[in-house]
Formats: C-alpha cells, structure tokens, sequence
C-alpha cells in the first residue's frame, strides 16, 4: 500500500506517571491493567493502533528506577531494549509531580535519539496556572539534559484530552513500511499473559498496602470447555513468605474469594462467556531477587543470552 506508515513507539518513564492509561487510551480499549500504584507494569506491552493510513505498535514499558533487587534490573533491561527498538519515544512527565533525579537519569538513556516526545500526563489532576508553571518547568528540563523534544505534549488519558493531537504527531514520524501485524487485533500479547495480569491486578487493589510488590501470578491451565459456554481458567498466585500466603488468603478465605471475584469479571469481559476461575496460592521464596526462578515466571534475561 502506498504511502502507508508503521512502526514501534516506547512509551516510558518513571513508575506511576500515566503510561498503561495512555496506552489504552491511544488504543481505545484495556490492554494493560492500571493502579494508582507504582510499578503495576512488570512486561513490556504492545498496544496495535490500526488506521486506514498507518499502524501504530505501542509500547507499554515497566517504569524506569534505580535497582533493588534481580526483579529491577530485568525490569530496567527491557525497557532499554525496547527502547533500542523504536522508531520514537514517548517520556511521560505527569502535571501533578515535579521534575527529579528520575526523570534525569532516563533522560540520559535517550539522549541523542530522535524523536522524543515529552508527554506530560494528568493535566486533568491541576488547574491551568499549575499546568503553564509546568509546561515551563519541562522545558527548561529539556534544554538543561540537552534533550531535543519534538513536541511537548500535555494530555489527560484518563479524559482522553489531546491524546488524538498525541496520536497524529506520533503517527507523521513513523517510517514508510507495510503494516507489521493483522490488522484486526490490539495487543500481541498472550491471552495467558493477560489473564495472569488481569488477576494479579486485582490482588494489588485488594492487598497493597500489605504486599506491595510480592505477587506474581502464572497461569497453570486455561481453556474454553466443550460447547462454548464456560471458560475455565486455574492459576497459581506466588508469594514469598508463609505469613503473605495468610494475608493474600484472608479470613475464612475472604481475600482470595474477592480476588478470584475482580479478576474474574475482568477475564468474562475479555472472553465474552461465564468463566470458572481456581487460584492456589504458592509460597516461592525469595521470587524477586531469584534469577532461576525469575525466568520461569517470565522474566528472561536477554542480556545473558
């Protein structure tokens, strides 16, 4: 097809500065689970905008941030891997925060590529004047790290203000090419994948201040039963202590019952049929800072490859 666009587009930054709702928000539908909390995204995630003239491949990576455990640094490697793979970048910088010491350090990670946009997020959350000190503040934050931003962009995902301005600036910088994936899907992602996702982000709704960044959750089973009428999903919710498993259970199994009832909307909404969800909890210890066990939850290190 002639004159037709396609190509890739990183969306990063810091943890918790709008990227998943942006995601969604450009794609037009949930493909990525989002929290008010920090570092929900453990995956990068490809969200597909198809349009009559290009395709936009989205993608949605963990936030950037200083290291703490082997889980961090896989973290950090795919975002920069991906970010090798783009043809532009999208840095979100949300309204409501300032400019720190995070926002500089992933600067430096994409310097000198072209182009950056800087997107700044959660216009919805201050008032005009708020939001013109901030403009300012970014720019005087692009000359500062040397960053040549294409744009800068101010957005609310959540109100969808701006974010198709967003979409057609981002669409003019990809490069001529046929379209790269079918034109009728949104993400390339696993359907497992999603369905693991979807029900880990219910456990972070329901028990993040008691477990923060404990829960990992992998699918044992899936598979629509004969008939087409039920879906049957069993998955496996990993822990790292005995005394989580109690609390991720609750009394009397409360906890677990409301997890399994959340996530299993949110698989009905996917699947378009009743779904029969089972979720054991597992002890793994230790899962973060375990490069074995890491990788059998999903997290290859393609570094050591």
């Amino acid at each position: 097809m002639s004159n037709f666009k396609a190509g890739f587009v990183a969306i990063i930054g810091r943890p918790n500065t709008g990227k998943s709702t942006l995601v969604n928000a450009l794609v037009g539908t949930k493909i990525v689970i989002t929290s008010h909390h920090p570092n929900t995204t453990r995956n990068p995630i490809r969200g597909i905008i198809n349009r009559s003239d290009f395709q936009m491949i989205v993608v949605d990576t963990p936030g950037m941030h200083k290291p703490k455990t082997a889980l961090g640094t896989r973290l950090n490697s795919m975002v920069s891997e991906n970010i090798d793979s783009t043809d532009s970048v999208v840095l979100c910088l949300p309204a409501n925060e300032d400019i720190g010491a995070g926002d500089e350090y992933i600067a430096k990670q994409i310097k000198g590529r072209q182009p950056v946009f800087l997107v700044v997020t959660k216009v919805d959350t201050v008032s005009k004047s708020e939001l013109a000190a901030k403009l300012v503040s970014v720019t005087e934050f692009a000359n500062r790290v040397n960053l040549q931003a294409a744009e800068i962009v101010p957005i609310s995902a959540k109100n969808l203000e701006q974010t198709d301005l967003l979409l057609d600036l981002l669409s003019k910088k990809l490069p001529d090419s046929p379209a790269l994936y079918p034109d009728d899907i949104t993400t390339d992602q696993a359907q497992e994948l999603i369905f693991a996702d979807l029900i880990r982000e219910a456990a972070i709704e329901e028990l993040y201040e008691e477990l923060p960044h404990s829960v990992m959750v992998t699918i044992e089973e899936m598979g629509e039963r004969e008939g087409g009428k039920l879906f049957d999903v069993s998955a496996t919710l990993h822990v790292e202590r005995d005394s989580q498993k109690g609390i991720i259970i609750g009394p009397q199994g409360s906890k677990l019952k409301s997890i399994g009832s959340i996530a299993r909307k949110s698989i009905e909404n996917l699947v378009g049929m009743q779904v029969f969800l089972q979720i054991h909890v597992k002890v793994s210890k230790e899962w973060q800072k375990d490069p074995k066990l890491l990788a059998r939850l999903g997290f290859t290190d393609s570094l050591s490859d």
